[in-house]
């Protein structure tokens, strides 16, 4: 090939992205105290709204309550932490002064296994690097833990990427091929396996509560869960593939009272189909909190109903 011959139909595509939404990326840097002493952490966050709302992980502010983002053209602005919600791993910021024009958003809902995505961060602290891989699998549930290394929140639903993430693309932009963001990096969970929240109805619902009020009421079950296929007569019986696959129980936590284990397969909650983490998620708003919620899973071929009562998840 020479030197002027023109891009191959993928290298295109990811260069189109990277030019789209670099300038819309920002670095951020967030002063971090306590420990004995004082320091920053960095991160990225995407341009949300023209009027200075960026849009970031809850992780990447953690208890600071503002910093510096630093944008592609050489501009800098402080912000301050609108909200953050740490059940989905999303924070909604307020730059001041002017930004960049938003990014689009795309539709999470939309994408399929094998799809061409590119993340778009800062990481290390190395503005507007670009990476591009395939969607990996998609409704993942991604524990985490504490400090003590004790389980402390699940962020439901994740995108799972090959698009190589560090330490600094948490908060960054994972887009389509038309540039258009449907997910926002979150993490690293291991070598080639990069993770996002998804852009969909129900974050958007998040992000507009965090916007409004600052925070948003959640209810917790405790429980991770993952998209499995329904036994062939379960199939047949019910017109429905998939339900999902409880992966693991947070001890004494709302899943874990109610009895749920382990290795079942929940096929319902609060009268509703479960087939997507999705699914579940949407039923853990405000007005489940304290509420009765009965679910129905199978469990060594047999149909089990239990009650569990979502608690509000409290930030920790």
């Amino acid at each position: 090939m020479t030197s002027d011959a023109p891009l191959d139909a993928y290298s295109q595509v990811v260069a189109g992205v990277a030019a789209e939404l670099t300038p819309k990326v920002a670095s951020l840097r967030v002063p971090r105290r306590g420990g004995g002493g004082t320091g920053e952490s960095l991160g990225s966050a995407v341009v949300y709204t023209g009027d200075g709302f960026l849009l970031t992980n809850a992780h990447v502010v953690g208890r600071s309550q503002g910093g510096t983002a630093m944008f592609a053209d050489g501009t800098s602005a402080p912000f301050r932490v609108v909200g953050a919600d740490p059940l989905s791993d999303l924070a909604v910021l307020r730059a001041a002064g002017d930004t960049p024009a938003p990014a689009t958003l795309g539709e999470a809902d939309k994408l399929v296994v094998g799809q061409l995505v590119v993340a778009v961060g800062n990481p290390l602290g190395l503005a507007g690097s670009v990476t591009a891989g395939v969607v990996s699998a998609l409704g993942r549930s991604l524990p985490t833990r504490d400090g003590q290394g004790r389980a402390a929140r699940v962020v439901e639903d994740v995108i799972q990427t090959d698009a190589a993430l560090n330490p600094g693309n948490s908060g960054g932009a994972l887009a389509d091929a038309n540039a258009r963001v449907v997910g926002i990096n979150t993490a690293v969970a291991g070598a080639g396996l990069g993770l996002a929240v998804p852009v969909n109805s129900t974050t958007r619902r998040i992000v507009s509560a965090l916007m409004t009020d600052g925070r948003v009421r959640r209810a917790y079950l405790g429980v991770v869960v993952v998209p499995a296929p329904l036994p062939s007569w379960l199939r047949e019986r019910t017109g429905r593939a998939n339900g999902l696959r409880v992966a693991q129980v947070m001890r004494g936590e709302p899943a874990d009272r109610a009895g749920l284990r382990a290795g079942d397969l929940l096929l319902s909650a609060g009268g509703s189909e479960m087939a997507k983490a999705q699914d579940l998620q949407r039923l853990m708003f405000g007005e489940a909190i304290g509420q009765p919620l009965a679910i129905t899973v199978m469990r060594n071929g047999a149909l089990v109903d239990v009650i569990a009562e979502p608690t509000e998840l409290v930030a920790a």
